[in-house]
């Protein structure tokens, strides 16, 4: 094994770990913090306990065995800032899930007044392009993997010691000009847009919401929805790799704005609500909303289907709809493609016109079943209409009027698939039920689908 393996072009590395209160560096504070210098003088390992300045959850000491009795004489962060920003200067930062760490010792060190803009290099993104034929690139499989000599593992210093193992078993495993390589596509700083000041997105919470990148002249650019807004924000401009698209939004992006909500459902509806509101072209929204379904109605003796606007005041309760479409161009396509794989006649369905008694277009070549002609019966041809649309079926409002959905403190009032807003309190539901129905929304119904079933117990019907 080399001595001090390092690259020509990074020849000062820092490999460094940290322990933490837990994942959100805007909330959490760091306990422990452990690093290996390594450079043309030698190596040489630092570390120290560091007292967060608030209580280790007991899941956070049972990993680390760091508690709080350990930490409460320890120095904090402030009093040893200046130690550590000495021992990172001018190095390459390296860390496994490097982002954790260097988002961690950038807040601490804002709060004492520092700046911290290491360039990053994230052992995980390294050991995946070296070994891309393994699954796992944890640390724990790095150790396993590489025969790696295991100190205290989840202490600081003991995982920054795996890290400078790994970086010189590498140096045995590929050659140098290999690693050179790998490292220069990977070493990065985080990528901010370059008229947002970090501080702006540092403040972003651990928390559901919605944010909204804007641009120079605070028009709504892109709006999303996240369980985790700090996370979301932070992975988007973070990407290794950006798409043309992703590129010209984080070009175009001065500023990110945010609302906090009480949890992920209720800021998917703000989400919702935004969007219709504002139309930001980064989210390819169509400017009119034709929203519409395709209803069965007894014409004859024949079913025929004919389309249902949601401007009808019953469009949600209509136990006899089927779609959902965003326009009558598209429930057209749909039901001729039904049409073609069921062999139901086009011109029954109304999607063509003939005169009566004469065959329509598909029957010639066999793509009708005869209707048209009188080879099939009106009640076979709705038979086989109905069994064919039953998989398109939408669901009925299923309560006898408004629910309120319990959101983290907060309620959630809906109302024939239509979110009338959120309440806070009893008044405001009542001002929110008095304002009257809403016109039926098609994004809130299909949210609707997939969180009602989660929803047991938080569903209250007024």
């Amino acid at each position: 094994m080399n001595t001090l393996p390092s690259l020509h072009r990074f020849p000062r590395l820092a490999f460094v770990d940290l322990e933490t209160t837990g994942g959100a560096a805007s909330l959490d504070r760091i306990t422990e913090v452990g690093i290996v210098e390594v450079d043309e003088d030698g190596v040489r390992e630092w570390s120290s306990l560091v007292n967060p300045e608030m209580p280790i959850p007991p899941y956070i000491q049972s990993l680390t065995g760091i508690t709080d009795d350990m930490v409460r004489e320890a120095p904090t962060f402030a009093e040893i800032a200046a130690v550590i920003a000495r021992r990172l200067e001018d190095r390459i930062f390296i860390a496994h899930n490097a982002r954790f760490d260097y988002g961690f010792l950038r807040q601490a060190f804002r709060r004492t007044g520092r700046d911290f803009h290491p360039e990053v290099l994230c052992t995980v993104k390294l050991s995946r392009r070296l070994f891309p034929q393994f699954e796992r690139h944890n640390l724990d499989s790095l150790a396993e993997r590489h025969a790696l000599h295991v100190t205290e593992r989840h202490r600081a210093l003991g995982d920054a010691q795996l890290l400078w193992q790994f970086w010189q078993k590498i140096h045995d495993l590929h050659a140098t000009e290999q690693i050179e390589e790998a490292v220069q596509r990977l070493v990065s700083r985080p990528a901010l847009p370059s008229r947002i000041e970090e501080l702006e997105l540092d403040r972003l919470p651990a928390s559901p919401g919605v944010y909204i990148f804007r641009d120079a002249e605070r028009r709504p650019l892109f709006i999303g929805s996240a369980a985790n807004l700090q996370a979301r924000v932070y992975g988007f401009f973070g990407k290794d790799r950006m798409n043309a698209r992703d590129r010209r939004l984080a070009s175009d992006t001065a500023a990110v704005d945010w609302m906090e909500n009480g949890g992920e459902l209720g800021a998917q509806l703000l989400e919702t609500s935004l969007l219709r509101e504002h139309l930001p072209p980064h989210n390819h929204l169509r400017a009119e909303d034709e929203t519409c379904a395709w209803r069965l109605l007894q014409r004859g003796a024949l079913l025929r289907p004919v389309l249902a606007s949601a401007e009808d005041m019953f469009f949600a309760h209509d136990p006899e709809l089927y779609g959902l479409f965003a326009a009558p161009a598209r429930a057209r396509e749909a039901l001729q493609a039904i049409a073609a794989a069921q062999r139901l006649c086009p011109a029954l369905l109304g999607l063509e016109k003939t005169r009566a008694g004469k065959a329509c277009s598909a029957h010639a070549g066999g793509g009708c079943g005869g209707a048209c002609i009188g080879r099939e019966s009106a009640d076979e041809h709705n038979a086989r209409l109905r069994a064919a649309l039953e998989s398109h079926r939408m669901e009925a409002w299923p309560y006898p009027g408004a629910i309120a959905i319990e959101d983290n403190g907060a309620w959630l009032l809906i109302d024939g698939w239509a979110w009338l807003g959120t309440a806070r309190n009893e008044k405001e539901k009542a001002d929110l039920l008095q304002a009257g129905p809403r016109r039926f929304e098609r994004e809130v119904y299909r949210l609707l689908q997939k969180w009602l079933p989660m929803l047991d117990g938080r569903i209250e019907v007024l």
